[in-house]
């Protein structure tokens, strides 16, 4: 029986953090021999909130980073599928066909996209078209390889209900063609930043990177919060409270959990100060990542490896594309696109016959 197939990726804005990792990037490597997986690099819907040249000269660079980043943490470009979003032409294609299958109040009822134009320092007046139709682009992500299932964060899961509305109205309009994929959330939805006032992101600078070095990692675990009431370590506190990020990220990412409960119950009784509860958490922090530094470092180092794994996941990608929209031609049965395909099935004359 032929395996379920998964879609998630990421915007190339930067490196991946720990956010990305709990939130989606786990889930794919553990599911990669369970589904036939696509890991879209999604460049246009970069376009929403950073269209300016500058802004489009930085994503080879970004690209980069982000498949060193799937690398190292353990995606295996033989199982999966890695690719650029703008390279798969029938993108665009089908994102006209989706953006006519979904209402405009139904788009901007969504709060991630006002979450987003916030992000990019946007007011309501300066919201591009684009960015509201975020989501439909997201559907055509899901749906051009017929994904079934989408691992994302919390703030993603109505954007893949969207997705289903969207496959459910082509499918009875149409004709079958699309599944209804199902959003598959992370064990940590929504990991807070180290300041605990938002949940970690590049562009709130709360970030912890998985190519952070051990020093940038013990300097920011120093600059995480604790309890902001505890002014000194005998006053006793409580450990589990959600402003509490230390132990959180304690809960997270310490795999001794006896270590943990020791802590927080030295913690509860005054007996423990925030330099020593920091410190261990910062042991952890780099016994965890120093496996995909390393292999991080590795890959860093054959540049050309990486091209040719987008360069492959494209081509797949595209096959995948090309038989997605022809049972979509298929089932609407549009005429200009029939004589389209007719006259690219010519074979021209030759010089002579002509």
């Amino acid at each position: 029986m032929a395996k379920k197939r998964l879609l998630t990726g990421d915007r190339p804005t930067g490196k991946l953090h720990l956010g990305h990792y709990v939130g989606s990037l786990k889930n794919r490597v553990a599911l990669q021999d369970e589904y036939e997986c696509f890991f879209i690099i999604a460049d246009l819907h970069t376009l929403t909130t950073k269209p300016t040249k500058d802004d489009i000269a930085q994503l080879r660079h970004n690209i980069f980073e982000i498949v060193l980043d799937y690398l190292a943490a353990g995606i295996d470009p033989e199982k999966s599928t890695i690719f650029v979003q703008s390279a798969i032409h029938q993108t665009y294609e089908l994102n006209l066909i989706f953006e006519m299958l979904v209402t405009l109040p139904r788009l901007t009822r969504l709060p991630s996209i006002k979450d987003m134009a916030r992000a990019a320092q946007m007011d309501d007046e300066a919201i591009p078209f684009g960015l509201v139709g975020y989501p439909v682009l997201q559907a055509v992500d899901i749906l051009l390889p017929r994904a079934h299932i989408v691992p994302v964060g919390k703030d993603n899961e109505a954007h893949v209900e969207i997705t289903r509305e969207i496959a459910r109205r082509f499918n009875r309009m149409y004709g079958k063609v699309f599944p209804l994929p199902k959003a598959l959330i992370g064990e940590v939805p929504t990991l807070i930043g180290i300041y605990g006032k938002a949940k970690m992101s590049k562009s709130l600078n709360n970030a912890i990177f998985l190519s952070d070095d051990e020093e940038t990692i013990n300097r920011k675990v120093r600059q995480m919060h604790t309890d902001p009431t505890r002014i000194r370590p005998d006053i006793p506190a409580d450990p589990d409270k959600p402003t509490n990020v230390v132990f959180r990220y304690h809960d997270i990412f310490n795999p001794n959990k006896e270590e943990v409960e020791e802590l927080k119950e030295r913690y509860r009784k005054g007996k423990v100060g925030d330099v020593e509860v920091k410190r261990k958490l910062a042991r952890a922090l780099n016994e965890f990542l120093e496996p995909i530094r390393e292999r991080r470092a590795k890959y860093a180092q054959n540049p050309k490896l990486v091209e040719e794994i987008l360069v492959e996941g494209i081509r797949r990608m595209r096959a995948e594309a090309a038989e997605t929209m022809g049972l979509v031609h298929e089932a609407m049965g549009m005429y200009g696109v029939e004589l389209g395909r007719r006259l690219e099935e010519e074979t021209p004359p030759s010089p002579i016959e002509a």
